[in-house]
């Protein structure tokens, strides 16, 4: 039994938690579609996940964009294959790198600022000010981020797509001598809908996870700046997690056919 009851523990630690972010979920929801609305706070929001995020993204974007075309370069030279670099390029961009990097750039600026600011708000009895005024803070605090962040990552990511396919346009037209009618041509011939789609897809789902494991986590914050900032880690990794499994799993989805 000694050797058991830590492996009892944990199961039921695990348990509890996952019960605990269930519930959590499912009241944001139905905060998210129920009136009273902030539009203010809303559009604040909006603003600091999407306008304030495009540096970062765009960054992250036009050198991914620039490293994929080299690195493809490289490899499709071995095989005479260097036409088919603006086809990986733009494939890779708007499936795979485009939705996530930008969904682990907005994690670890978004994220950690959301469990931050609602961590503070928890341990300084903040929230509990606002329930006192007969605010309800599931309205007030949580519903706002999450609305922000499913509007406003499908289009962080649609501008990610754009600059990270420029970026490899220019690699492959100054840098390795395509023809750029010819690079163009091969973008846009092999590019299908369904592409950009799974990509707009996905940034929904990283945007609603990002919002909801910074807001989870900092609302649940305890014992002072230690907490907070132990809340602020445990929001960017498991919101990293969280992205990356769920890319894989609407990857399957989209293309397991």
């Amino acid at each position: 039994m000694p050797v058991l009851q830590p492996i009892g523990r944990m199961f039921l630690s695990f348990l509890e938690a996952t019960g605990r972010l269930t519930l959590f979920t499912l009241v944001s929801l139905s905060h998210c579609v129920r009136p009273p609305f902030y539009p203010r706070l809303i559009g604040r929001q909006m603003l600091e996940i999407g306008y304030f995020s495009l540096p970062v993204v765009g960054l992250t974007a036009i050198f991914t964009g620039m490293v994929l075309a080299l690195q493809s370069h490289t490899g499709f030279s071995r095989f005479s294959a260097e036409g088919a670099v603006a086809t990986v390029v733009v494939l890779s961009i708007t499936r795979e790198l485009g939705p996530v990097l930008a969904g682990l750039m907005v994690a670890g600026r978004i994220g950690a600022a959301m469990a931050a600011e609602i961590g503070t708000m928890r341990v300084t009895e903040q929230i509990d000010a606002l329930t006192t005024l007969s605010t309800n803070p599931y309205k007030y605090l949580v519903a706002p981020r999450l609305i922000a962040g499913v509007t406003m990552l499908p289009l962080l990511v649609l501008v990610a797509d754009s600059i990270g396919v420029f970026g490899g346009y220019l690699i492959g037209v100054y840098r390795l001598d395509f023809n750029p009618a010819s690079y163009l041509t091969r973008t846009w011939e092999y590019l299908e809908i369904m592409d950009v789609v799974s990509g707009v897809v996905k940034a929904a789902v990283y945007g609603f996870i990002i919002a909801l494991m910074g807001c989870y986590h900092g609302y649940h914050s305890t014992g002072g700046a230690q907490g907070v900032g132990g809340a602020t880690t445990n929001a960017v990794v498991s919101a990293s997690i969280l992205i990356l499994t769920f890319n894989y799993v609407i990857t399957a989805l989209f293309f397991s056919s």
